[in-house]
């Protein structure tokens, strides 16, 4: 190979090296933006209300969470406008609150697709729900048995609230009579929305 030639070898060499590393570099800040890892307490998988697929909660890692036991013929029901209004006006920002319909307090007799029509039509919850389930005891499903040891308080009635920050830590939990949109609640998301 003579001069010219090798010349041109290297040339090409270094250019695609250097087209090379531009492409590298233009691919590296999307590994870099890859979501959370997923923490203990949302490691579960539970289907959702409408159509009962399963919904892996490692999906809000990341997010400030509101979880709380839900119920259609209890008198705390109209608290799904207060969540879904909560639900509205800090989604942007990273809260996500999501419902889960229980009969353990004997105040939740319909089927999944009746609580998703009632949900719907009279409150017009836009956040997640999950499929009729136990939330206290030995039928509670795994992410409020989890959510109860790690505050150490079981929902004692429908409504009670469990607050989780972006770790994926169960950091308060509020009584069935705290209303979603009550200062000490609403305060204490602003908290943990503030912090990254």
């Amino acid at each position: 190979m003579d001069a010219p030639e090798q010349f041109r070898v290297r040339l090409l060499s270094a250019v695609c090296g250097l087209i090379a590393s531009v492409f590298i570099g233009w691919t590296t800040p999307a590994a870099a933006s890859s979501p959370p890892a997923c923490p203990p307490l949302l490691s579960h998988t539970l289907p959702r209300l409408q159509d009962e697929k399963p919904q892996d909660l490692c999906q809000f890692a990341g997010k400030v969470v509101l979880a709380v036991n839900t119920a259609s013929a209890c008198g705390y029901t109209p608290q799904y406008e207060g969540l879904q209004k909560l639900h509205e006006r800090y989604a942007s920002r990273g809260l996500v609150v999501m419902g889960f319909p229980s009969a353990d307090f004997r105040q939740e007799p319909k089927d999944n697709q009746g609580i998703a029509d009632f949900c719907f039509d009279i409150y017009g919850v836009r956040f997640p729900m999950f499929a009729k389930s136990g939330v206290v005891g030995q039928t509670a499903n795994p992410f409020f048995a989890a959510l109860t040891r790690e505050t150490g308080q079981a929902p004692k009635w429908n409504f009670h609230k469990y607050l989780i920050d972006r770790q994926g830590r169960a950091v308060a939990s509020f009584p069935s009579a705290i209303d979603p949109l009550d200062p000490r609640l609403t305060n204490r998301v602003e908290q943990l929305l503030a912090t990254r």
